[in-house]
């Protein structure tokens, strides 16, 4: 694209589904927030019932000026940027090493006016990059007469840097986030069929090694409290003592809320019961006051973003712009899917974010980031008609 295509242009040219439905899922969470962190802010804190809203807000705001930012600048310089903020996020990722553990784990940048959380950062940038990557060997990949490990194996190698410096932050949930937009960028990537088949059983194999070795450091990678993590989540109420008690409590606010919720504002669980419920536990806290039923509403505008984000992603008019799609589909799916799984007792609960309705500066301005990429690549499809290789 050698135009610059105009401000005005650009603006009409944004996916209204996803903008829409982006927006209302962010103002019904900024919302949430001031309800369910009004009790922890004023007693726990000692501050306004307002705080963590304005903060909040504030990342929104700055998220929203960085997305404004990201939608006027064509992807096709990401081959110069996006090598540059992975560099700098490798380098955010090991100062966060220097830092003291929080909720056991090293993965915070502690500015005393603002905390940063890196790895967050790294998400978007990781898809982009593997994108980058896919995009300038694909014809070399989906060609069947020469070898390609020595291609995989540097874009696996460069893939993992990242989830190699989050164990030694000790932050699992973010890794098995990582991990996952990695395999699922690697399977609908160009990579023939039969290579993929090989790298995987290499990577199944590596994967039993480094279980192993987590189970023989448990002391260090897997401590009690993690592994209480695994052996309650499904029966949490029965082991309310002994790392239960959030899940279980997570249960009870859902069943408070029964179909039509106690009402906004009149959650009894997040008076101590659930710890931190404007994080990791928002949803239990919105199902408590808002019910099942108008729970529904999140759940479409849920399955709007990520059928909006997989349809740009299938249209795309570049190689980078589909693979981008693909991977901030995953990731944010994938948050989703991990927080409430964890919440409803599917998997052991990790401590992730749920997009657009948790507190979580660092988050939030990943999140928009990601959204406004996939907007660019709307933007240039409506733009560019380019037919791409299948």
């Amino acid at each position: 694209m050698n135009k610059k295509i105009p401000l005005g242009k650009l603006l009409k040219d944004l996916d209204k589904p996803l903008l829409i439905a982006s927006m209302a899922l962010f103002i019904f969470g900024l919302l949430n927030i001031v309800t369910a962190s009004s009790r922890a802010a004023v007693v726990n804190y000692d501050v306004s019932i307002y705080y963590y809203f304005y903060r909040q807000l504030i990342f929104i705001i700055l998220g929203l000026i960085g997305g404004f930012i990201i939608i006027r600048t064509d992807t096709k310089y990401y081959k110069v940027i996006v090598p540059v903020l992975f560099i700098a996020v490798i380098a955010l990722n090991l100062w966060a090493l220097t830092f003291e553990e929080l909720s056991g784990s090293k993965n915070w940048i502690d500015l005393k006016f603002i905390k940063l959380q890196p790895s967050e950062f790294s998400k978007p940038i990781i898809i982009a990059l593997l994108a980058l990557m896919f995009e300038k060997n694909y014809r070399k990949l989906r060609t069947l007469n020469i070898k390609h490990y020595d291609t995989i194996g540097t874009m696996i190698l460069i893939a993992m840097i990242i989830p190699a410096i989050i164990i030694l932050q000790k932050d699992y949930g973010t890794l098995l986030i990582v991990l996952f937009i990695i395999f699922m960028m690697f399977i609908s990537s160009p990579i023939l069929k039969i290579d993929k088949i090989k790298t995987i059983i290499l990577m199944i194999g590596i994967g039993a090694l480094a279980l192993l070795v987590i189970y023989l450091k448990q002391g260090y990678i897997l401590n009690e409290a993690r592994i209480s993590r695994f052996t309650s989540f499904l029966d949490p109420c029965g082991n309310y003592e002994k790392g239960g008690y959030q899940v279980c409590n997570s249960y009870i606010a859902i069943n408070d809320g029964g179909l039509w919720g106690l009402g906004i504002g009149k959650s009894k669980q997040k008076y101590s019961y659930i710890p931190e419920p404007h994080t990791d536990s928002a949803f239990a806290i919105i199902a408590e006051e808002y019910g099942i039923y108008r729970t529904i509403f999140i759940f479409i505008l849920y399955g709007i973003v990520l059928y909006r984000i997989a349809v740009i992603g299938s249209k795309a008019s570049t190689l980078r712009g589909r693979y981008i799609c693909v991977g901030i589909l995953s990731y944010i799916f994938v948050h989703i899917f991990i927080n409430l799984g964890g919440m409803f007792g599917i998997i052991p609960l990790t401590g992730v974010p749920l997009p657009f309705l948790s507190y979580g500066g660092s988050f939030v301005l990943s999140l928009i980031a990601s959204l406004a990429i996939v907007q660019r690549i709307a933007i240039e499809t409506k733009n560019k008609k380019i037919k791409i290789p299948k």
